[in-house]
């Protein structure tokens, strides 16, 4: 009768153990991808257990627990977003790959317990300082891909971060170093891998911009404190003839979702359009969502239109309900796309508006159903005060429309 007790718990044992790895040790560690065979884009995270760690690019701090371990593989995925980091645990190092499986894209990823700074320098004094804005066109020789941007940048000793704002929305938090004249940073959250080097003189800078292992673009800069991009209200709007949006979408238990609908009715309405996929739209869907909760009583209503490009529509549904429950939305996000992010397909599904330009875009609807204004892409945290500006705006905008 012993025998016949002991077997099943030894084989559960033994079991549990063929399929339990050695957990990631606590502490700082440092991160390289591979994006060329000469370019490396480094981050640090720290390791607070074994089922939570923390990646840190500047201000930004990302929570990470969905880290899961079978053998000697670990897997770690960021709130959100669809990318991983699929590795093996051996002899103290991390090897492995950063995948986003329904863009087909594999990065060589590994990582050590170090407490290395995320860039190493030969200089350990600059003899550039970067901080303050730059006039910046990125890919200046290709009338197809050229766009204008703003760097704005902080320099504390051989320490800088900022970002780079474009016309439809910023580079998040990036981080890195000035190595003499040499301009270094990058950032990782999950969702894009990006870094930026760049030479500086005097007042300029030659540099390129890498996106994963997937594209690289040169940009050129110019120190110009007075530079400002064109207003963001500007660049889309409604073709002539229209003044109202119209479409139904399904939301996530399958209804179509209208303008019409009751719940819009005789209320100042915010259409968004963003994807789950979209680090911007993220940052704009939590100051939503927070606006949305504070304002629960007022005569105002949110409904996202999501363009997804995971492959099928369960899986598209899957990634949008991820958003909602992480970030605790509460107003319906539609699908309005699948297998796809392609703006020229997304301007087809709302054929009124001149283009979509940018993820995320926002759309202002009065009580009667009018397009007051369309605002293209979203200045996120990282901007500093050009976030701040724009919760400002958009607040004083909004009482207006609630007060008509």
């Amino acid at each position: 009768m012993r025998k016949l007790i002991l077997l099943p718990i030894l084989i559960l044992v033994f079991g549990c153990n063929l399929n339990r790895s050695d957990a990631l040790p606590e502490g700082v560690w440092r991160a390289e991808l591979q994006l060329t065979d000469t370019e490396v884009l480094p981050f640090n995270f720290e390791v607070t257990s074994r089922d939570a760690l923390k990646i840190s690019n500047a201000d930004e701090v990302i929570l990470v627990t969905d880290i899961t371990y079978s053998h000697d593989t670990i897997v770690i995925k960021t709130p959100v977003f669809e990318g991983y980091i699929k590795a093996v645990l051996k002899d103290g190092h991390l090897k492995g790959s950063f995948v986003k499986e329904s863009l087909d894209r594999v990065v060589s990823f590994s990582a050590e317990l170090s407490n290395k700074d995320r860039f190493s320098i030969k200089n350990e004094t600059p003899s550039q300082n970067v901080t303050g804005n730059w006039e910046t066109v990125f890919s200046p020789n290709s009338e197809e891909d050229k766009y204008i941007a703003k760097g704005v940048f902080e320099q504390n000793g051989t320490e800088v971060t900022g970002t780079f704002r474009t016309t439809t929305g910023d580079y998040r938090y990036l981080e890195g170093v000035m190595d003499g004249d040499i301009m270094k940073l990058s950032t990782f959250d999950g969702a894009h891998a990006f870094l930026f080097t760049a030479t500086v003189k005097d007042s300029t800078m030659n540099g390129k911009f890498y996106s994963g292992n997937h594209w690289e673009e040169p940009f050129i800069a110019k120190r110009n404190e007075t530079y400002e991009l064109p207003s963001a209200n500007d660049l889309t709007f409604l073709k002539k003839g229209y003044d109202a949006l119209e479409f139904t979408f399904p939301d996530t238990d399958s209804t179509q979702v209208s303008l019409s609908d009751k719940r819009f009715r005789d209320k100042v309405v915010i259409v968004q359009i963003m994807g789950s996929w979209c680090p911007n739209c993220l940052d704009e869907s939590k100051y939503y969502s927070e606006y949305y909760s504070n304002n629960a009583k007022k005569d105002i209503e949110f409904v996202a239109l999501a363009f997804e490009y995971a492959k099928s529509k369960d899986k598209a549904f899957k990634s949008i309900k991820r958003l909602k429950d992480d970030v605790g939305i509460q107003y319906p996000i539609l699908l309005a796309q699948y297998g796809s992010s392609d703006k020229a397909q997304a301007q087809e599904k709302l054929p009124m508006l001149n283009h979509v330009l940018s993820y995320p875009t926002s759309i202002y609807i009065d009580k009667k159903g009018k397009v007051r204004k369309i605002h293209t892409g979203f200045n996120g945290p990282a901007t500093g005060e050009k976030y701040i500006e724009f919760k400002a705006e958009f607040e004083s905008f909004v009482d207006e429309l609630l007060a008509e």
